[in-house]
């Protein structure tokens, strides 16, 4: 079992994959945080109107869920980041 990276408490790995249910095939082996460090927001992704996944120590929610910036990724080769205003290098 891993510790989260953001508080170091071990992951509950069934509390994690139940909040993660929205985000479409992710487990809890996608994450390194808790689920007391995460919030699942739904209906916020902008190009499939899924759940995104927001780390507590963030303060803006992501325009693209997880399988989003993936298939972004994917297909264009470049990182559009969680947000449409920001790109990660």
């Amino acid at each position: 079992m891993k510790p989260c990276q953001n508080c170091q408490t071990v992951i509950d790995e069934y509390l994690l994959d139940k909040q993660l249910e929205p985000l479409r095939e992710l487990t809890a082996d996608d994450f390194n945080v808790c689920a007391d460090c995460t919030t699942i927001v739904a209906d916020a992704c902008v190009k499939c109107d899924g759940a995104v996944y927001v780390p507590r120590t963030k303060s803006v929610t992501p325009d693209y869920c997880p399988a989003c910036r993936s298939d972004l990724i994917d297909r264009t080769g470049h990182d559009p980041g969680w947000t449409r205003g920001h790109v990660s290098s």
